[in-house]
């Protein structure tokens, strides 16, 4: 039992002797004392007055008494108004810490038969482009939220949608056609899906280029200048040829399947390289060009059941206008599918899968008012978690030297964005590495912990929903709310404790509860404690940022701590054990907390 839960069972039980009134425990708030003021937690009286019929600071002395009497975890006590401030007794400080230290998986629970089930999605990547900046926050917001539901006691499913059909594919797949000289990822030496992305980018250039000299042609004959461009954009050679690709593929072209399926297979073994570098994955993984077929047979039955409407071209559509929306397109009259078909078909699919009590979608915020529609559609047509799915909206991720344009080359890549925070933490490091008598193969393996921690970390810390700009000099920076700074912290840890192993000092099981501990241990104590708050809150507001603050948190209060007071050369054997112990949970917590984010952390740096 925490020292909360004992203090406010106490409250109860001191409210029915004190006024005669049974009141829910919800009703106890305690908090932690602000530092102005004397005490550990504080009881806020006011919803009590009612039941005593006295003033706050006299209710507050009669509740104080009664808990000095027969609470063994409060020692004291002092008012301030409408607020009783309670000194916690030593004992129930080691008491706490004694069950932090027993406990391997703190403030964390464990999924059970009756666990609710969560899918998230994320990632959702085109198969034309290798993985950019924006795809990395996508992966490690979502990783860290499947990591956070899981801690909160939720069976977790992650889930990804590959974007494998569609115009943009076949761009690809004629340019290598037309350019390829059959180039393959082999022959080239580079990782299929940049080399898929290199045809992409060929294709958009030698299509400008057409447009460019089209234009020219109808504005020499006359033609206006933006009707001439937007002409040119329709009647270009090399798009009429990929829509044409596309429609053969559409109709089961064997050749263009065939080649549809070889550069494909291409860009996934690219992919999973990069996913294997961003320390993420999957359980079930689902491609548009199986689930667009889906959607259409679901919205063809919404249509029978009167739930969408056929206009006179053709196309179906969801009147929405009853939720204060628009009307929204379904298929079109050529009968081909859009985007929102192919989610209500991958909704059906995973439904049909997964007994899913929560839908989690990692997308971008300029999707805001498609999962808006695609709530109204999936509740409409029958799925339990439609008009509760959520949609975890972030913002733009961009570097100090501009925005992304994949079509023109200059995507910031996932891949030489990985490889050069890890030789940036090669450099960075090297005086504190080369301290260890260690191999290049270890010292390679923490440029890579340091390195990916810096940039995950960097990352997760921002709250999800705002724009931001990452900066890979300061995200590696040994100092101040950042990766490297935590891990440094916990190698330090590690450190003091193989030294104490080294000369025989174990840390103990069990501390006696007469040991004595000093205000900033308290402090501490509080703070590990609060971790598994920080863990259910997280998860209540969807937050990585929420877990990444609070270790920064306890890394910056337990290095104060450590600035303080010797852990190993302390003034008496007693106080030693006592912040051993502090200590070895101090690192527990952290690589708890970490793991949450997906952040490996040292065991020496």
């Amino acid at each position: 039992m925490t020292i909360e839960t004992a203090i406010s069972n106490s409250v109860v039980k001191a409210i029915k002797e004190l006024y005669g009134q049974d009141v829910p425990e919800k009703m106890v708030q305690l908090q932690k004392t602000r530092s102005e003021f004397e005490g550990n937690l504080t009881l806020v009286v006011f919803p009590f007055l009612k039941m005593s019929r006295k003033k706050p600071e006299d209710t507050a002395q009669e509740i104080g008494d009664y808990l000095v009497a027969n609470e063994p975890s409060v020692a004291g006590y002092n008012v301030v108004k409408g607020f009783l401030n309670l000194n916690i007794a030593t004992s129930a400080w080691i008491g706490l810490l004694n069950a932090i230290h027993a406990d391997a998986h703190f403030g964390e629970k464990e999924a059970d038969d009756n666990s609710p089930l969560v899918m998230i999605e994320y990632s959702s990547p085109n198969t034309n482009k290798p993985l950019h900046l924006g795809h990395v926050r996508n992966n490690l917001l979502g990783w860290s939220l499947a990591q956070i539901m899981a801690a909160n006691g939720n069976k977790v499913v992650k889930t990804n949608i590959v974007n494998d059909r569609g115009i943009h594919i076949c761009k690809s797949m004629l340019a290598w056609q037309k350019w390829g000289n059959g180039e393959t990822p082999e022959s080239s030496g580079k990782k299929g899906d940049h080399l898929i992305g290199d045809y992409y980018v060929a294709f958009d250039k030698h299509y400008r280029e057409e447009v460019r000299t089209l234009t020219e042609q109808l504005m020499a004959e006359g033609v206006d200048p933006e009707t001439a461009e937007k002409r040119a954009k329709e009647e270009a050679p090399l798009i009429r040829e990929a829509h044409d690709m596309l429609v053969r593929w559409e109709q089961g072209d064997k050749e263009v399947r065939d080649l549809w399926q070889m550069m494909n297979s291409w860009v996934y073994a690219g992919f999973d390289e990069t996913y294997r570098a961003l320390g993420v994955a999957f359980d079930k993984i689902y491609y548009e060009s199986e689930t667009y077929l889906e959607g259409k047979a679901k919205v063809e039955e919404g249509l029978e059941r009167g739930l969408f409407f056929r206009k006179e071209d053709g196309s179906v559509w969801a009147d929405l206008t009853s939720d204060g929306l628009d009307q929204k397109l379904l298929l079109r009259s050529d009968g081909t599918s859009v985007y929102m078909t192919q989610d209500i078909g991958t909704a059906d699919m995973r439904f049909r899968d997964y007994p899913i009590d929560k839908m989690i979608y990692v997308v971008g915020n300029e999707q805001n008012y498609h999962f808006q529609v695609l709530s109204i559609l999936l509740d409409r047509l029958g799925f339990k978690w439609g008009k509760e799915l959520v949609h975890f909206s972030y913002g733009m991720v961009e570097l100090p030297n501009g925005k992304m344009k994949s079509r023109e080359g200059t995507v910031v890549d996932a891949d030489d964005l990985i490889a050069t925070m890890i030789a940036d933490a090669r450099q960075m490091s090297e005086d504190k590495v080369n301290k260890l008598d260690i191999s290049e193969e270890e010292k390679d393996q923490i440029a890579r912990i340091v390195g990916m921690g810096a940039l995950k970390y960097f990352i997760l810390k921002v709250d999800a929903r705002k724009n931001m700009l990452f900066n890979p000099e300061e995200s590696i920076d040994f100092n101040g709310n950042t990766g490297p700074f935590i891990q440094y912290t916990h190698a330090r840890i590690r450190s003091i404790l193989r030294k104490a192993e080294a000369v025989g000092i174990h840390v103990p099981d069990v501390l006696d509860g007469s040991m004595p501990v000093n205000q900033k241990e308290v402090d501490l104590i509080q703070k590990l404690n609060e971790y598994g708050a920080a863990v259910e809150q997280a998860g209540k507001d969807y937050s990585p940022s929420g877990i990444a603050n609070y270790c920064y948190e306890l890394t910056k209060q337990f290095n104060q701590f450590y600035h303080d007071f010797s852990i190993l050369n302390a003034d008496t054997e007693e106080e030693k054990m006592v912040r051993l112990v502090l200590a070895a949970n101090v690192a527990k917590v952290i690589r708890q907390g970490m793991r949450l984010l997906g952040i490996e952390v040292p065991e020496r740096m």
